[in-house]
């Protein structure tokens, strides 16, 4: 039996001997406004320093809601929250400790609220600029480190010009970690119902480790068993059953009845995130849960593919070669006369670029496959379940001349040698993962957002150190930080990599204290808003603000006033009052025009004696 005092994963990535890792990796433990607090750091490949560009990344979020318990929901995904959502800024600042990295300070906001929970992680990555904003020519195998539990498991860089690859990109293996086998335990009976189980019990340990995915798993009495735990395959039931395949774009395969069952007592493969996967979110590939065993023959769940984020102008072969760019899953170990792991499901592959360049000589493949469960190299005891195939997004058009693009389903491993049956192989059609036209992650990086108190306007400035797919910036407004309108709109640059200011103002702005929001929306319509900035504004008693104006039903007046003091009146050009709807708040009042004739009218506010009107043109 196995004694453990906390979960097991296994850690081994098939990285290529010469390859280098070139990303410095950092746990966020804390987060306040742009200040990171950090806590476990690898800065073997790259460093972080000011001015660099680092990936803030949502590993795993607390995605699993209420599906805590032991039947087959256990380990569904209740709502995404931030998991896999993802953002590029500059580092402004970096404190440290004996040489030990405490702290990173961003040259603007994150734009999204990342989570730092018991169930969730978060890790900041360098974006490596490489060939220094020129061209740049590969001088080894480039992989990335495997995925700890804390950091690791993304490659991510920046290239200004042309991309000429010499050697291969590869996250293999190097996403969520596969489960611990369960080598020995009791042999009958045969286990169906148990859907989770602890991995701490001595003497108790009848089930397999689970797989690694989306949910940061805690709770060791939640560890084995059949269950998956979202996108992380289940671990394998008593007797000598397989572990499920762990999932990404789709699901992982589930594994079969084991030995001498009459119902299933296999691994649940790890779901799919399909509906969940865009330019601005991608996941790591889910771990394949552990084989079960008792004659210490059973087999580990398989790694899930990482994750693979470039940017170069263009990507170029040349010569008499093969290159490739890849986030496989792992393929499981054959066992013997025991249960087989599950396999590792592809990662996800990111490629922003204007155009290719791959010569016949030297074909690219880019691919994200599943890996294939576990093969039984004896009679039928359980194979282990394919690893669902993983996520390659394009920014652009998808490649086609001299490039082979995959995201391929891992086959679920044979029962018994001969191969007569399988477990389930990774679900949906083979290349459903294949996206093109994708967003770019986080279009803009925000250096600042600023609002300033002018006299009787608010100036409103902001600066971006870079903008990719951006469409346009519009300011918000609100008076509570509950309601929010648009006050302005303007283009935005689309591409850039320079400096950009931006300025504007608010013409009329609200009394007392308001607060203001940047928001950026790129081309496919998605978009983050900054952090708030307020503003103190004294103005006059009885200052009317309208908007919108023109309108064409609901406008809403704000006045610095409490309503019970303020009268609100609206009149035609002929000076005759009209009878309104209105609902009165404190130092607000909303009123429908739509039942108005278009034309221009008077709104006039009366406080304490005094009087201020405001024109209102309403169209239709």
């Amino acid at each position: 039996m196995r004694i453990f005092s906390s979960f097991l994963f296994l850690v081994i990535s098939w990285t290529s001997l010469d390859a280098q890792v070139i990303n410095g990796y950092a746990q966020v433990t804390a987060i306040a406004g742009n200040v990171l607090t950090i806590g476990t750091t690898n800065e073997t490949g790259a460093t972080f320093t000011v001015g660099k560009d680092v990936v803030i990344m949502q590993m795993q979020d607390n995605v699993i809601g209420t599906n805590t318990g032991n039947n087959a929901s256990f380990g569904n995904l209740s709502a995404i929250q931030q998991a896999g959502r993802y953002a590029i800024r500059k580092i402004a600042a970096v404190t440290r400790s004996g040489g030990v990295l405490t702290s990173v300070t961003l040259n603007g906001a994150t734009g999204i609220t990342f989570n730092t929970g018991a169930n969730s992680s978060v890790q900041i990555i360098t974006h490596e600029l490489l060939g220094g904003g020129g061209n740049y020519t590969t001088v080894a195998n480039i992989s990335a480190l495997p995925w700890t539990g804390a950091v690791g498991g993304m490659v991510s860089f920046q290239v200004g010009g042309a991309l000429t690859l010499q050697h291969n990109i590869t996250a293999d293996g190097a996403g969520f970690r596969g489960g611990a086998r369960d080598p020995w335990t009791y042999t009958t009976p045969c286990n169906t119902t148990d859907f989770r189980w602890s991995s701490i019990a001595a003497g108790t340990e009848y089930f397999a480790t689970k797989g690694e995915g989306i949910y940061k798993l805690t709770n060791t009495n939640w560890a084995d068993g059949r269950g998956k735990i979202i996108n992380g395959g289940g671990g394998a039931n008593q007797i000598n059953a397989g572990g499920g395949g762990g999932g990404n774009y789709t699901a992982g395969g589930s594994a079969p009845l084991g030995w001498s069952c009459v119902a299933d007592a296999g691994g649940i493969g790890g779901i799919g995130l399909s509906a969940q996967i865009s330019g601005t979110r991608i996941f790591m590939g889910g771990g394949g849960g552990g084989g079960e065993g008792n004659d210490n023959l059973s087999t580990d769940g398989a790694n899930g593919g990482g994750i693979v984020l470039i940017e170069a102008g263009s990507i170029v072969t040349t010569g008499s070669c093969s290159r490739r760019i890849s986030a496989d899953g792992l393929t499981a170990a054959t066992s013997g006369n025991d249960g087989a792991g599950g396999a590792g499901a592809g990662g996800s592959i990111v490629i922003s670029c204007s155009s290719f360049s791959v010569v016949a000589g030297c074909p690219l493949t880019i691919r994200a496959n599943g890996g294939n469960g576990g093969t039984v190299n004896s009679s039928t005891h359980g194979g282990g379940g394919g690893g669902g195939q993983g996520a390659v997004l394009f920014t652009g058009t998808l490649p086609a001349t001299n490039v082979t693009t995959q995201t391929l389903n891992g086959l679920g491993g044979c029962n018994e040698t001969p191969c007569i049956s399988r477990a389930g192989g990774g679900g949906g059609s083979n290349n459903g993962g294949i996206i093109s036209e994708a967003s770019a992650p986080l279009p803009i990086e925000l250096v600042s957002f600023n609002a300033t108190a002018m006299e009787k306007r608010v100036d409103l400035r902001w600066t971006t150190a870079s903008e990719l797919n951006n469409a346009s910036f519009t300011i918000e407004r609100s008076m509570d930080m509950q309601e929010w309108e648009t006050i302005l709109s303007m283009p935005g640059a689309g591409n850039s990599q320079s400096v950009l200011n931006y300025a504007s103002e608010d013409l009329s702005p609200l009394p007392r204290t308001s607060y203001y929001r940047l928001r950026q929306t790129d081309y496919d319509g998605a978009s983050t808003v900054s952090d708030i900035v307020s503003v103190s504004f004294e103005g006059a008693v009885g200052t009317l603000t309208m908007f919108p104006n023109p309108a064409q039903d609901l406008v809403t007046a704000i006045y610095d006033a409490e309503d019970a003091m303020a009268k609100l009146s609206v009149f035609n050009e002929l000076g005759q009052t009209m009878s309104l709807p209105v609902q009165a708040k404190a130092g607000r009042t909303e009123f429908d025009v739509s039942m108005l004739p278009a034309g221009t009218y008077v709104v006039m506010l009366t406080t304490n004696g005094n009087v201020t009107t405001q024109r209102l043109l309403v169209q239709h």
